[in-house]
């Protein structure tokens, strides 16, 4: 995001309180002065006094602050008190003042969640979006030259819009070599989304930035200064030279990567391990080197979509790898997904898989 979004979102955010303060908190409570007034001297059965409650609802989607919030709701006790005075209790009965007082709370609980983020109204939901269409475009992958292929597939935890998966790639040496990182950051839901969103951000700035086997130092350091207290995260990271095939591949406590070799039909493991992210202020990632033939595949992968409680990962990397062999039969394309759909359609973490090929 850079800095003139930044302060566009800023004055956009100042200008929407501004017009809760000068417009919506003064318009809800005419509202409850106006369903007062008609509980009083209308029919009680087109205007009952429990219709202070829409005031209320509508302050808990709009309001900026817990005291606005507060201010709407005892305006509209008070109505309800004027109606009880003014017409007795045919027309307002006691559980309207438990169902207002409910109401209420709820709202409250949903301001004061909205000014912890510091957003405005509705903003809060249209922000969580733009979180998420960001670190969607920040995965987006580049294009290849001839001869190469690519397929990413991520799914969220429980269908949820955010989790804690994501890829950064770039093409790097001038567009001669492809750098990817495929990351798994601690957590599920909306709690690792925001911090894959800021984890994102900074490893795609280091791709290219710092040598291929300086990547995962880097990208250490990086977490180790935010000092998350349960924040850290596993990473595969491959650099893979677009003209010869060759590429060093270095691991940071996730799953191994796997190759298919044309020439023997099989895939196989790589030996690259090292200690996660955020964990240690130093730590070795060994690097392992290979080199992709033409009809020869990568596999990345989370543990979303091998790791089951109570089983061993390597029952789960020998199931994805039997897909896997059975992919190969036909094509590497739109694999991806078929691979997820496979072995784990509906797993409770979040999975992530990368495919890429090489065709000639």
């Amino acid at each position: 995001m850079t800095l003139s979004s930044v302060s566009l979102t800023a004055v956009r955010s100042r200008r929407i309180r501004t017009q809760w303060q000068l417009f919506v908190l003064p318009a809800l409570l005419a509202g409850v002065a106006l369903i007062t007034v008609l509980g009083c001297v209308g029919d009680v059965m087109w205007f009952p006094a429990a219709l202070l409650i829409l005031p209320v609802l509508a302050g808990g989607l709009l309001a900026v602050r817990r005291r606005d919030i507060l201010v709407v709701t005892a305006a509209a006790f008070a109505g309800g008190l004027v109606v009880l005075a003014v017409r007795g209790g045919a027309a307002v009965r006691p559980p309207t003042f438990v169902l207002l007082a409910a109401v209420g709370w709820v709202a409250y609980l949903l301001v004061a969640s909205r000014e912890r983020l510091g957003v405005s109204g509705l903003r809060g939901e249209t922000m969580l979006v733009e979180l998420r269409e960001r670190l969607r475009v920040q995965g987006a992958l580049p294009r290849l030259p001839g001869g190469w292929s690519w397929e990413l597939e991520q799914r969220s935890a429980g269908g949820s819009g955010f989790g804690g998966d994501f890829l950064v790639s770039a093409r790097t040496r001038g567009g001669k070599a492809l750098e990817v990182a495929l990351v798994d950051v601690s957590g599920k839901g909306i709690d690792a989304g925001t911090r894959a969103l800021l984890l994102s951000g900074a490893l795609g700035g280091l791709l290219g930035a710092v040598p291929p086997e300086d990547f995962l130092s880097a990208a250490n350091q990086y977490l180790r200064r935010q000092a998350w207290e349960e924040g850290f995260a596993t990473a595969i990271h491959v650099a893979i030279d677009l003209e010869t095939g060759e590429y060093l591949l270095d691991s940071a406590g996730h799953p191994p990567a796997a190759q298919f070799r044309a020439g023997s039909g099989v895939w196989t493991l790589s030996k690259a391990e090292g200690s996660a992210l955020g964990l240690f202020d130093d730590g070795e990632w060994p690097a392992v080197r290979g080199r992709l033939h033409p009809g020869d595949a990568l596999l990345l992968f989370t543990d979303g979509l091998v790791e089951v409680p109570g089983r061993d990962l390597e029952i789960g990397i020998d199931k994805l790898l039997g897909e896997a062999n059975r992919l190969v039969i036909s094509t590497f394309r739109g694999g991806a997904a078929r691979l997820i759909d496979s072995v784990a359609p509906a797993a409770t973490d979040d999975r992530a898989l990368a495919m890429i090929w090489r065709t000639t």
